[in-house]
């Protein structure tokens, strides 16, 4: 039987009070988060991981002091091996984790890779949108960290995969069923920003997180009040617009509610269960924003963990090796660090 790897990257979280500070000094050191030379960027890393210490603390405390993201990765995993192995019985799939900022790092999901002793590895992140900040940095990493057997693809992004677009809108017509309908809603779709200056330079993250709102509303079908909107910012530079709180006041000003929809997000964690569930909750009981909702992120969703599926065998079956996207998506040119033009 062929072995086939794939690997799921994402982010990662603390597990733990004390891994707070570690994992925020792994993130800002980042030079796809900072783009300093190390030597200046390891100090401010340092400087801004202290800072922030306290207040990253008292947001993991609302989720019991841990971040929920690995063992929503690892149910994912589980999910994707079984139907890896019920959609192609002839393949021996494994699927492992690599997070980029905190356990399990790339290079102990290496060494576990390469015991596997892949025919096949496919890179398959749980970004669906392609950003230099995300996918790029977590491929890089794991360019550096893995040594093993195996010819390797990667899934660079799957923005408007139609099991992507099908279990956001389940969950959005469950949402609005539980709510009894109501017709006063703005549907908020919200990603984790980006500084402007990234995507100004050619990152193609804003475009794709477009793309994947066009192609959740089509397969709602119908007419829906809806805007994206970006959340998460850090730091003074001018970020993508409009902010998800700026945009639960213009729901309000507009005499409309919130349904909210994590359209970068595919597994719960703090993005969703405090900034959305907590502030941004708050922000719209200030203003007046009622019905204020939020959808789930898409977890195990059947038709998500089908798309993850069908993107990992997509890409083995491709001849040579690089990073293609799944889906019928096409970076415009301006976007020049879209992967597939190998300029990422």
């Amino acid at each position: 039987m062929t072995r086939l790897a794939v690997v799921l990257f994402n982010l990662g979280g603390p597990d733990g009070p004390e891994a707070v500070r570690p994992f925020l000094f792994n993130l800002f050191r980042d030079p796809a988060i900072i783009g300093l030379p190390a030597v200046l960027r390891y100090p401010l890393a340092a400087w801004i991981s202290r800072t922030r210490e306290k207040l990253a603390k008292a947001n993991y405390a609302i989720m019991g002091g841990a971040s929920p993201l690995l063992p929503e990765t690892q149910a994912q995993a589980r999910a994707l091996e079984a139907e890896l192995t019920a959609k192609a019985p002839d393949i021996e799939a494994r699927v492992f984790i690599a997070m980029r900022y905190w356990k399990p790092l790339a290079a102990e999901t290496a060494e576990a890779v390469a015991a596997f002793a892949p025919d096949e590895i496919v890179l398959l992140p749980l970004y669906p949108q392609y950003s230099t900040t995300t996918t790029a940095s977590s491929v890089k990493d794991w360019a550096a960290a893995y040594e093993g057997p195996g010819r390797t693809r990667t899934v660079c992004c799957y923005p408007t995969a139609q099991g992507l677009a099908a279990a956001h809108a389940r969950l959005i017509e469950r949402a609005l069923e539980a709510a009894g309908s109501p017709r006063n809603l703005r549907l908020l779709f919200s990603a984790h920003g980006l500084p402007k200056k990234v995507v100004d330079a050619g990152d193609p993250y804003q475009a794709q997180v477009e793309a994947s709102v066009r192609a959740v509303l089509a397969e709602l079908g119908g007419e829906f009040d809806h805007q994206v909107c970006y959340q998460s910012r850090v730091g003074p530079l001018e970020w993508l617009g409009p902010s998800t709180d700026a945009a639960i006041r213009q729901a309000a000003a507009d005499g409309k509610g919130a349904l909210v929809i994590p359209i970068a997000f595919v597994s719960d964690h703090v993005e969703t269960l405090v900034e959305l569930d907590h502030e941004y909750a708050a922000v719209a009981r200030e203003v007046g924003c009622t019905p204020y909702l939020r959808v789930p992120a898409l977890g195990t969703s059947p038709d998500f963990i089908g798309a993850l599926a069908e993107a990992a065998l997509d890409a083995a079956g491709r001849d040579g090796e690089g990073a293609a996207p799944f889906g019928p998506w096409l970076c415009p040119a301006q976007h020049g660090k879209c992967a597939c033009r190998g300029r990422a």
